[in-house]
């Protein structure tokens, strides 16, 4: 039986990648970081399935120490400091945890078991920034526009120097924007359908948007996460670009997301120009064609769907139509 390590395993793309690690027989354990208030909603219902360790992306022993005891055979880092407005906020911590925090890891990996272990990181979009090309390809030249995105840049350039250094086997995933009905609130597509849905239920009288302008590549995290699985799987560690191909303006987001409860968007949103970003990203569209020639990998999962999932996903939670589940312990 393989064992796999997560880190960020209680996220949106964690709890994901632990599900599809259980369908394939793995053990997976995921590692959570020490806190007052502790949030395993994502994963609550697999209690009894999964492993959690207390372990911290600012502390190199105590990821020596869960490695060693586990030996895993894969280890995914997903954790980081991932909101983006958040890091013009907090720079200096957004670097400790998504830049140097991955260095940690790889000398984890590299102290221990170089050879016998593979990892994954996320690397993101984000990276491109101020793009150089459309659509943006592993060749295009990378132009971060927030702390976020240079700290990103960092932990996918280190990732490449182990790998080419030490040869280990180490992948980087250049994942586009991926959503679902597990995405946190303060990110816009969850913003946008939770606020639809409590429009709809009389809960909000409107909705407060930034740049409606702004392009993205949207698609489902259930089908990124099997792209990381399937990086993995294959005899030779590269960097792979995972997106749909496809770009939408935020309106159309907002259209959609409305015209799943049959409302007029134009009748509740309101435009704030507090909520537009310091240096914006106005167009990210990525070119799979890479993963889908090399892994076999396409996404399942188109734009509209998805946003009709994360509309009726919001609505059945603020009805209250979801059951509490128990919480998985921690090691």
């Amino acid at each position: 039986m393989k064992k796999a390590v997560i880190t960020g395993i209680t996220g949106q793309d964690g709890s994901y990648l632990a599900e599809l690690l259980l369908s394939k027989g793995y053990q997976v354990h995921g590692i959570v970081r020490r806190s007052s208030s502790e949030n395993f909603e994502r994963i609550n219902h697999l209690t009894g399935q999964i492993q959690l360790h207390q372990a911290d992306l600012l502390d190199q022993l105590s990821i020596i120490d869960v490695f060693r005891e586990i030996e895993p055979d894969e280890v995914y880092n997903l954790a980081a400091m991932s909101f983006v407005p958040t890091s013009w906020k907090q720079p200096v911590l957004t670097s400790e945890f998504t830049a140097t925090g991955v260095t940690r890891v790889l000398e984890a990996i590299r102290l221990l078991n170089p050879k016998g272990i593979r990892f994954y990181q996320a690397s993101s979009s984000e990276m491109f920034g101020k793009v150089q090309a459309v659509p943006q390809t592993e060749s295009t030249p990378f132009y971060p526009r927030s702390p976020y995105g240079v700290a990103k840049l960092y932990g996918h350039w280190i990732t490449v120097n182990y790998r080419e250094s030490y040869d280990m086997f180490c992948c980087s995933g250049i994942l586009f924007n991926h959503e679902s009905e597990r995405r946190g609130k303060e990110f816009v597509t969850r913003k946008v359908t939770d606020g639809v849905a409590r429009i709809k239920l009389g809960m909000a009288k409107e909705l407060r948007m930034g740049n409606l302008e702004a392009k993205r590549d949207w698609g489902h995290a259930a089908d990124y996460v099997r792209a990381m699985w399937m990086m993995l799987q294959h005899h030779e560690a590269d960097d792979f670009v995972i997106a749909t191909g496809e770009t939408h303006p935020v309106q159309e987001l907002v259209e959609l997301a409305f015209d799943t409860v049959n409302l007029d968007w134009r009748k509740y949103v309101v435009i704030d120009p507090k909520l537009f970003r310091p240096a914006e990203v106005d167009l990210l569209v990525g070119d799979p064609a890479k993963a889908k020639n090399v892994l076999g990998w396409k996404p399942e999962v188109s734009f509209p769907e998805l946003v009709r999932r994360m509309v009726l996903s919001d609505l059945a939670r603020l009805q209250g139509n979801t059951a509490p589940a128990s919480q998985p312990k921690i090691a």
